[in-house]
C-alpha cells in the first residue's frame, strides 16, 4: 500500500474481507464492525478508538462512519503510506462530510463479484483491444445452455458453489434478506422497510428500462420522492445503479433518462424467479438479464485495463438504441449491443451507427455480442462478436 488509507468497496459477499487479510501486514490489527461489541466501542468512542491504533483493518465501515473523521486526523499527524485498510459494503463516498475529510487520502477499490474471466482463470483485454480499434478474439466459448446458466449464476462465490438450481436462488433471497435487516435497518431511517423486498421485485420487473420513479412506486403506493430515496438506499449497497444516458449537442431527440441495472445477474435472475428451465422453454425474459450480466462483465473487466472508462447507454426519440457506451478520458467511444440470439443482422448496428454519427471520429468500434463462436465483420469498424470474447485472451 503506498496510500495512507485504502478502502475497499463493494456488495457484501463479494470477497472485500478475503482480499483485506491477503493484503494486510502482520503488524496491524484487525476489527470488524459486525461484531456488535466492537461496534459500540467504536460509536461510544470514535476518538478512543482510533487513537489506539497503528495500522489497523477495520471492516464494514459503513456501521461506524464517525470513525472516518478520526482515522482523517490519525493520518494527518502520521502519513506513513498503509495505516488503515478498510472495507465497505455501502457506498459512503456519497456522505459529504467523508467525502471531504477524506479527500486525497484515500485510493478506493471497488470489489464486485466473480467475473467470468476469474472464474475460468483467464486474463483477457477485450476493453484495451476494443479502444485500440482491433478486430475482438475468442478463445474460450460458453455458448447455449452453457451461457444460459452462467448468466443465471451470477458471480457471487457461494451462489456459485451450490449445484442445486433451487439452492443458488434460495441463496439470494436469504443475503437479499440479511442485507434488509442489517445494513438497511442499522444504517437508514425507513419508515416502510418491510416494503424492500417488494420493491427489489418490482425494480428486476423495471431492469433495463428507463428509470421511471411514478411506475416503480405505483405498484408500492409510494409516491416519487419516497420511491427515489429508497432506490437511492439500494444503489448505495450496491445492489442495483443506474447507467447515465449519453448525447451531445449534435442530439436533439436523445432521451436524457438514466437506465436501471442489477450489478448481479444472478441476483436479477433470483428476483424475477428465473431457472434455466424457463429460459429454454421461452427466452422472453432473458435478454434484459443477459444484458445486466454483459454491463457486469465489463465493469469487472475494468480493472484489467488501462482505460479508465465511464459507461452511458443510448436512445433516442425513434428508438435507436446502443445497450452499453464506454467512454475514456481522452472521449473515445464504444459501443456495445447485447443479443440474446445466435444470428445478427445489419439492422441490429441501426442504434451504433446512429452512435457513430454522433461521436464523429470519437467512436471507435460498434460490437454487438450475440450467443455464437464466430466474429463477423459488419463495417470497417463493427463486428458482431461472442459474448465469449468478454473472458477470452489473444
Amino acid at each position: 500500500m503506498d496510500t495512507r488509507v485504502a478502502f475497499i468497496s463493494g456488495p457484501r459477499q463479494s470477497g472485500k474481507t478475503t482480499l483485506a487479510n491477503e493484503i494486510a501486514t502482520d503488524r496491524m490489527s484487525f476489527f470488524t464492525l459486525d461484531n456488535a461489541t466492537v461496534r459500540r466501542s467504536a460509536l461510544d468512542d470514535p476518538v478512543g478508538f482510533v487513537r489506539g491504533l497503528d495500522c489497523a483493518v477495520i471492516d464494514e465501515i459503513q456501521r461506524a462512519p464517525e470513525l472516518l473523521l478520526e482515522i482523517k486526523n490519525a493520518v494527518d499527524h502520521d502519513t506513513r503510506p498503509g495505516r488503515f485498510l478498510l472495507t465497505g459494503s455501502a457506498n459512503i463516498m456519497t456522505i459529504p462530510q467523508v467525502t471531504e475529510s477524506l479527500a486525497g487520502r484515500m485510493e478506493i477499490i471497488r470489489l464486485l463479484p466473480l467475473s467470468q474471466a476469474e472464474i475460468l482463470g483467464s486474463r483477457p483485454n477485450f476493453i484495451d483491444r476494443a479502444f485500440d480499434a482491433q478486430k475482438p478474439v475468442v478463445d474460450h466459448f460458453i455458448v447455449g445452455e452453457r451461457l444460459i446458466e452462467a448468466v443465471l449464476s451470477g458471480g457471487y462465490p457461494e451462489a456459485i458453489e451450490r449445484k442445486k438450481w433451487t439452492r443458488r436462488q434460495e441463496w439470494y433471497h436469504s443475503y437479499l434478506e440479511s442485507i434488509i435487516n442489517r445494513d438497511i435497518r442499522d444504517m437508514t431511517q425507513i419508515e416502510q422497510i418491510a416494503l424492500m423486498p417488494r420493491l427489489m421485485t418490482v425494480l428486476a420487473e423495471h431492469s433495463g428500462k428507463l428509470v421511471n420513479y411514478s411506475a416503480i412506486g405505483s405498484a408500492l403506493d409510494l409516491n416519487h420522492v419516497t420511491t427515489r430515496k429508497y432506490v437511492h438506499i439500494l444503489e448505495n449497497l450496491f445492489l442495483i445503479h443506474a447507467i447515465p444516458p449519453w448525447f451531445t449537442r449534435r442530439l436533439r431527440r436523445a432521451i436524457k433518462s438514466p437506465k436501471l441495472h442489477f450489478f448481479d445477474s444472478g441476483l436479477l435472475a433470483a428476483m424475477q424467479n428465473i431457472s434455466p428451465d424457463k429460459v429454454k422453454k421461452n427466452r422472453t425474459s432473458f435478454g434484459s438479464i443477459l444484458e445486466t450480466f454483459v454491463l457486469g462483465e465489463l465493469y469487472k473487466l475494468t480493472a484489467l485495463s488501462e482505460q479508465r472508462c465511464a459507461f452511458f447507454h443510448y436512445r433516442d426519440k425513434e428508438n435507436n438504441e446502443v445497450d452499453i457506451i464506454l467512454e475514456n478520458r481522452q472521449g473515445d467511444i464504444i459501443g456495445v449491443e447485447v443479443k440474446a440470439s445466435a444470428t445478427v443482422t445489419s439492422r441490429d448496428f441501426s442504434g451504433l451507427k446512429k452512435l457513430n454519427e454522433a461521436a464523429g471520429e470519437k467512436f471507435v468500434q460498434g460490437l454487438v455480442l450475440y450467443d455464437h463462436k464466430q466474429v463477423v465483420p459488419f463495417a470497417e469498424n463493427m463486428f458482431a462478436a461472442p459474448i465469449s470474447c468478454l473472458w477470452s485472451m489473444s
